[in-house]
């Protein structure tokens, strides 16, 4: 990584950009993009057009999708920006100022490929970080399956109901809270009064898995927040958000993507039932009876997706950096081809 004296560096290359950008007539950086960003996470890009109006969105590893803060063409490659706020702190701890950055990145065409240069303006304003990351072009999602010619293979118990065989942390650094009694996955992430804030780990099958149909009970607390990631790279969120309007953060969406057509939530302490189907890129979720999405695409990885690669096999893994979970009767069943 290297460091550039100042941070108007970064403002300056987008002014430049700017003041030069070229015509948006013909863009070959249309569509979505998997991103393996600087520190080994998992990204995504989407970028369309409308007549001579580009809108691009950006996954940076956690956290939502969100709409980038500008988006052209210059020079043969696509450039956007991205705004962040930090705060700055007083030595109590107060609050004395909010400062903008503008992180800028510039990409280039390599086959399939993107090639990205991030000039990202330091926290502390004593200079610019320079990254390099790359891209690749996600295929455009196919048509929605005929999930009624879609044949399903055995079930698998996924929980043997006695202990965690079968599974194992996503960060073997991490602490454990999962555990398993009477047939109940339960996850407990106690903080201790006083103590530095321990970070507790998400829980990921040994096996892998390609298209299946996945049905579970689940049960969070008041507050409480999970969520169920679907080849590790595909969260369906779950929370309590009982008597809430729909929302893509909310139970059953997934997460920061598709928003459920319904809430049909239940009060944080009783069981839920999730029945979730993932064929060809295209989501049905089920909860609590009611069908909250319909056979829906899917157009890339959601925040905390542990490979940007949607085509290989991955795990189940369940989210326990947040919050006390409760999880029962996990059964999937693979897609037979």
């Amino acid at each position: 990584m290297k460091r550039f004296p100042s941070p108007s560096f970064a403002s300056a290359t987008v002014a430049l950009l700017l003041a030069t950008s070229a015509s948006a007539a013909d863009n070959p950086f249309v569509g979505n993009w998997a991103l393996s960003l600087p520190n080994g996470g998992a990204g995504w890009l989407g970028v369309t057009q409308e007549k001579n109006y580009i809108d691009a969105s950006l996954l940076w590893g956690g956290g939502s999708v969100v709409p980038l803060d500008s988006a052209f063409l210059y020079d043969g490659a696509f450039a956007f920006t991205r705004v962040r706020d930090v705060q700055r702190k007083d030595a109590a701890g107060k609050v004395v100022r909010t400062q903008r950055f503008t992180d800028a990145y510039i990409a280039r065409l390599d086959g399939d490929e993107l090639v990205v240069t991030a000039l990202r303006p330091r926290n502390d304003s004593a200079g610019v970080d320079k990254e390099e990351f790359t891209g690749k072009r996600i295929p455009p999602v196919p048509p929605a399956p005929d999930l009624t010619k879609v044949k399903f293979g055995e079930p698998i118990q996924l929980l043997n109901g006695k202990d965690l065989t079968g599974w194992r942390l996503t960060n073997p650094r991490a602490a454990n809270g999962w555990s398993v009694s009477n047939g109940i996955l339960a996850n407990n992430p106690v903080q201790e009064e006083g103590k530095p804030h321990k970070n507790y780990g998400n829980l990921r099958t040994d096996r892998e898995f390609e298209d299946f149909n996945l049905t579970l009970d689940v049960r969070v607390p008041k507050d409480g927040n999970s969520g169920v990631y679907l080849r590790g790279v595909y969260e369906i969120q779950v929370m309590d958000s009982y008597g809430k309007k729909t929302d893509s953060h909310n139970m059953g969406a997934l997460y920061s993507r598709i928003t459920p057509s319904a809430s049909v939530e239940k009060p944080a302490g009783e069981w839920q039932t999730l029945d979730i189907t993932l064929v060809d890129r295209h989501l049905t979720v089920v909860l609590n009876g009611t069908k909250i999405i319909a056979n829906q695409p899917v157009l890339g990885v959601t925040g905390g997706a542990l490979s940007p690669d949607e085509f290989k096999p991955g795990p189940l893994y369940l989210q326990g950096d947040h919050a006390g979970v409760e999880y029962r009767n996990v059964v999937l069943r693979p897609v037979v081809k």
